[in-house]
């Protein structure tokens, strides 16, 4: 049987994101991105669990990210989680476990010249980053619109 490493994430970026260019003039961005659930405890009152998240993407993406993305931006983000391990100066082994983004939807909003509201394109791991390929219209899936229910699970 094989196995699923699928991951999903609506959140905020952390910081805008790093990019580099490796050898090849491959591009590779690293990001942080914070995903809050709110929920009401037994008394009524209202918390907040953040969850940051390490976000690595590979070039188009990243590309992508260099461009729109910056600190405060609502992104949709597909991926799989991957750890690496290394070890530091003092030879201690360490490890980190990221999101390898395969697919990037922007949330966000941005208003054009005329002041009416134009969505930011968004863009999956294949094909082409330039912005013919990106529709004119991108709509939330209803249920991300929804309110967050009462219940803690």
């Amino acid at each position: 049987m094989r196995g699923v490493n699928k991951v999903i994430l609506i959140g905020n970026l952390g910081r805008d994101p790093d990019v580099q260019f490796l050898e090849g003039n491959i591009a590779v961005a690293k990001f942080s991105l914070a995903t809050t659930e709110t929920f009401k405890d037994r008394a009524g009152k209202l918390i907040s669990q953040t969850e940051w998240h390490t976000v690595v993407l590979w070039r188009g993406l990243a590309e992508l990210a260099q461009k729109y993305l910056h600190k405060g931006s609502l992104v949709y983000i597909e991926g799989r989680l991957r750890t690496r391990s290394w070890e530091d100066k003092e030879g201690n082994k360490k490890f980190a476990t990221e999101v390898v983004g395969d697919n990037l939807v922007m949330l966000d909003k941005r208003m054009d010249l005329n002041s009416s509201d134009h969505p930011i394109p968004h863009h999956s791991g294949s094909g082409s980053t330039s912005g013919e390929n990106f529709p004119n219209n991108m709509e939330i899936p209803p249920s991300l619109n929804e309110p967050a229910d009462d219940l803690p699970f």
